[in-house]
This record gives C-alpha cells, structure tokens and sequence, in this order.
C-alpha cells in the first residue's frame, strides 16, 4: 500500500507566478491564458483558516470536483484544459501539485455567485421563520428546518471581497450587475446543475441540500463553469439515512470542526471568531479527514486519489 501524501497547508513553487491565495486554494499564472488551482488541506471556519491541515482534503476535493465537472460536461462547458498539471512546474515541485491541482482556462470572472437551495436550511430556515422567504423568494407555508422545497430556488449571491461575506441579492439586482440575458442563463444553468447533480447523489445515498457555484466568460463570451463544482466546501451534503425533516442533519462538510469551535475556550472565554484560531485536537482533525473521504465514497464508489 502507497504511503500517503503528507498534509499541504500551504504550496510554494517558485517556477511559476503566484496570483492569490485563497482559503483553500492557491493560484498560479501559466502564461497569460491559463492558472494552475493547487488544493491545498487548508480548512476555514468562521472566515479564519485554521493552522492545523486536513490531511488529503485538497486531494479528495479536487477528485470529487474533477468527477463533478466529467459527468455534467454535458450541461456547461468549464474551464478544464486537460493538461496534466505536472507539467507546468519545476520537476522539484511536483509533489506538491500532484493528485490536487487543476489546470484551467484564465476567464473573465461572473461577479455573481449562482447559489441554488433545494432544502431549507442554516439562514434559510431562520428567514423563512421570519418572513416565509428565502432569500426574498416567497415560500409556501408549513416547511420546517431541513424541508425539501416544493422546487430548488435560484438565490444569488453578490461576491465579497477577500474577508468578508458574499451579500446576498435579488434576480433584478443581478440583472442591473450582469444584463437580464446572463443573468436568466445564470439562474438556468445553475438551477439545471444543481437538478442534475442532486439526482444524481441521491442514488448513492446523500442529499445535496444547497450550493454555490462559480462561472466565467470565455474570450468568445460563453458562460463556463469555474472554480469547483458540488463538493462539500461548496455544498450542503446531507447523508441520507440520517435526514429527519424538522432537525439539523449531519452533514459531510467542516460543521464537526464549527461545533468544536463554537465549545472550546481561550483564555476561559468563547473563541472570538478572530485569528489566530485555536489549535485543532487530532480527533477533531481525523474525524473531518474520514467524513470528506466517506462523502467521496459514496459518490464516486472509490477513494482513489491518484
């Protein structure tokens, strides 16, 4: 059996040019017309990343995204090149792009965060208590927490910048952002994903309760789907077995590492939800790692990184 890879918290590869550090992913120019995405086994909570790795996360998520954008090819075009990420960087470096990276078209970014919400859940839930919308989207009444929607419901997102949170905004303010004829393939292509995708995840045991997804232009002007694609960093995935409308599911996401962190002191008081985070126990760490790995079981029928 392969030894496996050891944790990445950060990449540093220096045959290419570095064009920004996410909260998980690392970006770098390849020309002018490509980026290399490296996945690293960073984790944030909070909007603070976390000092302790998960370890394999970055790989399992770029094999889950990579799975994700094969079988829904059919619906988008995205921004794959097909080019092993390997051979755009030094020899040396390859250990650390290897299993994790993708090597994609350079797009003009959609400022718009396409989010559809097939279940009610997290602030969706505490809106429609309020006002019996998500989002601003009427809702009929009667739902409870972790209710299925009488049909998914398109809720853009305006994107923030790095820091602080994507704000939330209506169809027509996206139409004012974007044009009304982006803005409707927008809202349908995502809607037509989101579908395809959660049908697709139910068969094999898990409910994609809601995600978000990213797109960008193409020099020709064609929408292409971007960034990663229905992954638990990006999705709320909901095992099953253990969904019971009217309570919160177990989700396969970082919700175990927030719990965690939402009991733990500092100092005899209640992390404030400011850097530095505080440092992560080696079952909490193995716990997230397992359910990351289970969500890619499930859905794939292997854990096959390579």
């Amino acid at each position: 059996m392969s030894t496996p890879a050891p944790a990445l918290h950060t990449t540093s590869l220096h045959s290419l040019r570095l064009l920004a550090r996410g909260k998980v992913r690392d970006n770098y120019a390849v020309g002018t017309d490509r980026i290399l995405m490296v996945a690293s086994d960073r984790l944030s909570a909070f909007d603070v990343i976390l000092g302790q790795p998960i370890p394999g996360k970055g790989m399992l998520l770029t094999r889950m995204a990579l799975f994700w954008f094969d079988r829904l090819g059919h619906i988008c075009p995205n921004h794959l090149t097909g080019i092993d990420p390997e051979s755009v960087v030094d020899p040396s470096e390859r250990a650390q792009v290897r299993g994790r990276s993708m090597l994609v078209q350079r797009l003009e970014p959609i400022p718009v965060e396409a989010v559809v919400r097939g279940y009610l859940a997290g602030s969706g839930w505490k809106e429609y208590q309020a006002d019996q919308t998500v989002c601003g989207v009427p809702l009929p009444a009667g739902l409870r927490n972790a209710s299925k929607l009488p049909e998914p419901i398109y809720t853009p997102a305006a994107k923030a910048q790095a820091g602080e949170h994507d704000e939330n905004i209506s169809f027509e303010r996206t139409v004012e952002i974007v044009g009304a004829e982006l803005a409707e393939q927008l809202r349908a292509t995502s809607l037509a994903l989101y579908k395809a995708g959660a049908e697709f995840a139910l068969q094999r045991g898990i409910i994609i309760a809601d995600t978000k997804f990213e797109f960008g232009l193409d020099p020709a002007g064609r929408l292409v789907l971007m960034d990663e694609v229905l992954t638990p960093d990006s999705s709320r995935f909901w095992p099953m077995e253990s969904y019971r409308e009217g309570s919160n599911p177990p989700s396969y996401d970082k919700q175990f590492v927030r719990d965690w962190l939402e009991q733990v002191r500092v100092d005899g008081q209640p992390w404030n939800k400011r850097p530095p985070a505080p440092v992560l126990p080696q079952d909490v760490t193995d716990h997230t790692a397992a359910t990351y790995r289970e969500a890619l079981q499930r859905l794939t029928g292997s854990t096959d990184l390579g």
